[in-house]
C-alpha cells in the first residue's frame, strides 16, 4: 500500500427532488465497479431553498487489488479546508460551503451551477432583493484553486433529464476522479430509467466543462414572443437608451398595439428633453430616462385579466410545462388554471358608469363583514373548450381602452411623469429618485393598489414641501421610498414622511364585524 495516498474527498450539493441521492449511487456504483473502496454518507437538510441535501464521498485512488489486503479507513464528515472538490447544483449554495470554511482556495475544485433558486427572503423584499450572480461568481473564483460553471439547469431541461445527470457529466467531464470517462456512461445506462435523456444531459455537460463557455449571468428580463421590429423612431434616442426602450416598444405592440408603443416613446421623449435641461453635459448618461424607460414599460403593460389569459394559452407555456415536468414526447400533460377574478378585476374592463355601481356594490359587502364578490373557476387549459374560452378572454384586448381600470392607471402614470419632470426642474437627482418611486408598484390586487397610494402620497408630499436644500428633498424621496418597500405594513413609511415634515398617510377605516358566539348544546 502506498502510503502517500490519501482518499478523494468530495461534498456535493443539492436541493429537494434534484437526484443528489441518485448522482451519489451511481458514483459509488462506478467505483465499486472499478474495484476502488469508496464510502459516501449523507446529511439531510431542510431543502427546498432554506437548506441544503449534502452527500459526502470518499474514492481511495488506489484499487483494492493493489492493496495487498489492507483496507482505507474513510471519515463519514467533510473536514473544513480538507475539501477535494465540491459540486454544487446552486451557486447559492456552493457559496454557503464556502461560508462554511469547506474551500480552500490552494486545494478545492469546484463545479458549480450558475443558475439560482431565489431563497424566501430573496422572494419577500418588496425591491429587488436578489443577490448578484456576479458577486457569487466572483467569490467562487477567489476561494477555489479551480472551478467550472455553467448553467446545469437549462442544460437538464434542455435534455428532459433530471440535474444529477448533468452533475454527473461535470464529474466526468472534468477528470478529477480515476475513473475512466466510459464508466460514468456505463453506469448511467444500467440505470435502466430515462437512460437517453440522462446521457444527453451528461454528454452536454461534460463537454461544457472539457470546453467551457465564458460565464453568464441572467439579466432577468422576459422572453418576448413579439417579432415586431422596433420603429425608426427608437434609434433616435440617445444610445444608452435604446435597447431598453426597444424592449420596451415591443412589449407594449405585443400588449396592446402600436399606438400605444408610440405613446410609450411620445412619454419618454418628454422625460429625456427634461433631462437633456436638467443635466446638459450627459455626466449622467441619462439615468432617469432609462429608470424611467423600464418602469414605464412594465407599468403600461400592467396585469388584468386580459394579460393572464393571453399569457396562459401561449405556445411557449405549454413547451415550458412539458420540460418542467419532463414530460416524454408520447405522453400526455393536463394542465389546469385556477382563477379567482374579483370584483375590481371584472369592473375593470367596464366603462367608468357601469363599472362603479358595482364597485359601490361590492364595497358596501365588504363593510358589511362579507368577502368581497369573487368567481373560482378551474379552467383546463388542454382541452379544446379551456383553451377557447382563455383565447376568447385574451381577445378582449380591444375592450381595455375603454375600462374604467386603463383610464386610471394612465391618470397615475401621468401624474408620476410629471412629478420626475417638476423634480428635475429643480434639481437631476430629484427626478432621478421620482423616477425610482415606480419601484413601489408591484404584484395585483390589494398589493398594488397599496404601492400606488404610497406613490402618490409621495408625490403630493415630498415635491412641494420646503426643505433646506435640493439634496434634502432628494434624500428624502429615497427615504420614504426605500421605506414603503421594506415594510408592507407602512409604518416605515410614515416615520419616514413624518421625519421629512409631510404627514403620515391617512388611516384607512376598517368594518368592526359582529359574531355570534355560538350556543353549546347539551350532550
Amino acid at each position: 500500500m502506498n502510503t502517500t495516498k490519501r482518499p478523494i474527498t468530495v461534498l456535493i450539493c443539492a436541493l429537494g427532488g434534484e437526484g443528489g441521492g441518485v448522482l451519489v449511487e451511481w458514483l459509488v456504483r462506478t467505483a465499486t465497479a472499478l474495484g476502488y473502496p469508496v464510502q459516501s454518507t449523507s446529511i439531510p437538510g431542510v431543502a427546498q431553498r432554506t437548506g441544503s441535501t449534502t452527500y459526502y464521498l470518499e474514492v481511495f485512488p488506489v484499487p483494492v487489488a493493489e492493496l495487498g489486503g489492507r483496507q482505507p479507513v474513510f471519515s463519514l464528515y467533510p473536514v473544513p479546508g480538507d475539501l477535494d472538490i465540491l459540486v454544487s447544483s446552486e451557486l447559492l449554495e456552493t457559496v454557503r460551503q464556502i461560508g462554511n470554511g469547506m474551500v480552500s482556495p490552494t486545494t478545492t475544485r469546484v463545479l458549480t451551477s450558475t443558475s439560482r433558486t431565489l431563497t424566501t427572503a430573496e422572494k419577500m423584499q418588496a425591491g429587488d432583493a436578489r443577490v448578484p450572480v456576479e458577486e457569487l461568481l466572483s467569490l467562487v473564483r477567489k476561494s477555489s484553486a479551480e472551478h467550472h460553471a455553467f448553467d446545469m439547469t437549462r442544460i437538464s431541461n434542455e435534455a428532459g433529464t433530471v440535474v444529477s445527470a448533468v452533475l454527473m457529466g461535470a464529474i466526468a467531464g472534468s477528470g478529477w476522479l480515476p475513473f475512466p470517462f466510459e464508466a460514468f456512461e456505463a453506469t448511467i445506462r444500467q440505470s435502466q430509467r430515462g437512460v437517453d435523456a440522462s446521457l444527453a444531459g451528461f454528454a452536454r455537460a461534460a463537454d461544457a466543462v472539457r470546453a467551457p463557455a465564458p460565464e453568464k449571468t441572467a439579466d432577468g428580463m422576459p422572453e418576448s414572443s413579439s417579432k415586431e421590429p422596433a420603429p425608426q423612431e427608437v434609434t433616435d434616442f440617445p444610445e444608452p437608451l435604446r435597447e431598453v426602450v426597444a424592449l420596451g416598444y415591443a412589449r407594449l405592440v405585443e400588449y396592446q398595439g402600436r399606438s400605444y408603443a408610440r405613446l410609450y416613446l411620445a412619454r419618454l421623449r418628454r422625460i429625456v428633453e427634461a433631462e437633456r435641461a436638467a443635466d446638459p453635459s450627459g455626466e449622467q448618461g441619462f439615468a432617469v430616462a432609462l429608470e424611467t424607460a423600464r418602469y414605464l414599460a412594465l407599468w403600461m403593460a400592467f396585469d388584468d385579466i386580459v394579460r393572464v389569459a393571453d399569457l396562459k394559452c401561449r405556445g411557449g407555456r405549454f413547451a415550458r410545462v412539458r420540460r418542467e415536468v419532463k414530460a416524454r414526447p408520447d405522453e400526455l400533460v393536463r394542465v389546469y388554471d385556477f382563477f379567482k377574478p374579483g370584483m375590481p378585476e371584472l369592473a375593470g374592463l367596464l366603462p367608468a358608469f357601469l363599472a362603479q355601481p358595482l364597485l359601490r356594490w361590492d364595497a358596501r359587502r365588504r363593510r358589511k363583514g362579507k368577502t368581497g364578490f369573487a368567481v373560482a373557476l378551474k379552467v383546463g387549459a388542454h382541452s379544446l373548450s379551456g383553451f377557447l374560452a382563455l383565447r376568447a378572454v385574451a381577445g378582449m384586448r380591444w375592450l381595455r381602452p375603454r375600462g374604467m381600470r386603463f383610464a386610471l392607471e394612465q391618470e397615475l402614470i401621468e401624474r408620476w411623469l410629471g412629478g420626475i419632470v417638476h423634480g428635475m426642474d429643480a434639481d437631476w437627482q430629484v427626478g432621478f429618485e421620482i423616477a425610482a418611486c415606480a419601484r413601489l408598484i408591484k404584484g395585483y390586487g390589494s398589493t398594488n393598489e397599496r404601492g400606488k397610494e404610497n406613490l402618490l402620497h409621495v408625490l403630493a408630499h415630498l415635491i412641494d414641501i420646503r426643505f433646506d436644500s435640493v439634496q434634502a428633498r432628494a434624500d428624502a424621496i429615497r427615504s420614504a421610498r426605500e421605506s414603503a418597500m421594506c415594510d408592507d405594513s407602512g409604518k416605515a413609511l410614515d416615520r419616514a414622511l413624518v421625519n421629512a415634515g409631510a404627514p403620515a398617510r391617512p388611516a384607512k377605516a376598517q368594518p368592526v364585524i359582529w359574531v355570534k358566539k355560538p350556543r353549546r348544546t347539551a350532550g
